[in-house]
């Protein structure tokens, strides 16, 4: 056991950046990070104790270096981690659950929502399909599309996220 304000084991605080660049390998497969803000999360996962040979030359790259390369250069580094990147569908899913949450907390509206492609989402649960089924594929389209007024439509939209939080979890993932 380790006392109080000393530095975590470095066997632990590696597996805490594994689980961390794991998350964020989830999070770039649902198209949730950007690719020019991978250098930093590089640095960040160098920081927290994962030490590979292109994750350190990923976290000297410039943001605006070319997205292809940063993609390119990121997903070496995850294979070296022993880190594979998750089916895409599974990562939106699990995006559409955060998403979810954060509509509920009040981070975001529901007009938001329409503001990108979750109406896309391939769901596997009725809870997913209740809450995809409410997403326009447009904010401008919202009454037309769901033939509700828009508080009307925003409270069934929150009882769906609540629902969706509320299921059971999905399986592996971020």
């Amino acid at each position: 056991m380790r006392a109080e304000g000393t530095t975590p084991e470095p066997e632990t605080s590696m597996q805490s950046g594994l689980t961390s660049l794991g998350e964020v390998a989830c999070r770039y497969q649902a198209d949730e990070i950007r690719p020019e803000d991978l250098p930093v999360i590089a640095a960040e996962a160098l920081a927290a104790g994962l030490d590979t040979p292109t994750l350190c030359e990923l976290a000297g790259w410039p943001r605006n270096a070319d997205a292809r390369d940063i993609r390119d250069v990121f997903e070496q580094a995850l294979a070296e981690s022993g880190i594979g990147l998750p089916d895409r569908g599974l990562a939106r899913r699990h995006a559409l659950r955060r998403m979810a949450a954060r509509l509920i907390d009040g981070e975001t509206t529901p007009a938001d929502l329409a503001t990108d492609d979750w109406w896309e989402t391939e769901v596997e649960t009725a809870a997913e399909d209740s809450f995809v089924a409410l997403i326009p594929q447009c904010d401008c389209c919202i009454e037309y599309t769901l033939g509700l007024d828009q508080q009307t439509w925003a409270a069934q939209l929150r009882s769906a996220a609540l629902a969706l939080t509320s299921s059971p979890p999905i399986g592996p993932g971020c």
